[in-house]
């Protein structure tokens, strides 16, 4: 059994305010972002594998980045979808192809690259475990349901965690959902975590840093 990382790098950036460059390509510290992060997996010695979702225009630039940075485990960089969950599905399905279903996949944010090696150890230990890990982190400020401009409910916040990445699971499991999501025509999920809750799978917590950011808005660049 492999475990096989699939680093979602589909997305053009929007809320960025960038409109020349997608956000994974933007430089930090003399480095793309989608690098930094995809080296995480990169040196981690429990991968086997990485599948790059990329943005297809940008397909040909991140090879040539995979190669200027050394970069061993990518197996395959294939293009996006029209819909995040469209575009995890092309992943999925590669890693299918190359290696088959028995395997251990870990969906990860392309421009999440404050992952750290423990993470992604813990993800594959609870994936062995449990059949899932989802990473979260616990919430530190309080929660409230709006409803037309007022607060409806306050959320407790001792139950309350926010959901990160990476999302990991046994692969046969989660292509088989978005198999059938796919053929159903569902394409309203907006993480993985989402649509196994939603085929009635059990997800497990792996507990991880408020630090491990989603890279989404110019303050979380700066």
């Amino acid at each position: 059994m492999k475990n096989i990382a699939i680093i979602f790098a589909g997305g053009v950036g929007q809320r960025m305010n960038n409109a020349s460059v997608p956000k994974q390509f933007l430089t930090l510290h003399g480095k793309e972002i989608i690098i930094h992060t995809i080296e995480k997996f990169d040196n981690n010695e429990n991968i086997d594998a990485i599948v790059v979702v990329c943005v297809e225009s940008w397909i040909e630039h991140l090879q040539t980045l995979l190669e200027k940075f050394n970069i061993k485990k990518v197996v395959a960089v294939v293009k996006n979808g029209e819909t995040g969950q469209a575009s995890i599905f092309n992943g999925l399905q590669k890693a299918v192809d190359i290696f088959g279903e028995e395997n251990i996949v870990l969906i990860h944010d392309g421009v999440r690259p404050l992952v750290d090696n423990n993470l992604i150890d813990k993800n594959i230990e609870s994936v062995k475990q449990y059949g899932s890990a989802i990473s979260c982190a616990k919430v530190i400020e309080t929660v409230v349901i709006r409803e037309n401009n007022s607060v409806n409910e306050v959320v407790d916040r001792n139950k309350s965690w926010l959901a990160k990445a990476p999302q990991s699971f046994l692969l046969k499991d989660i292509y088989n959902c978005h198999l059938d999501a796919y053929n159903k025509r569902k394409n309203d999920y907006i993480d993985s975590a989402t649509i196994m809750r939603e085929y009635g799978y059990k997800l497990n917590i792996v507990e991880c840093s408020n630090d491990n950011i989603k890279i989404t808005t110019p303050t979380d660049y700066f």
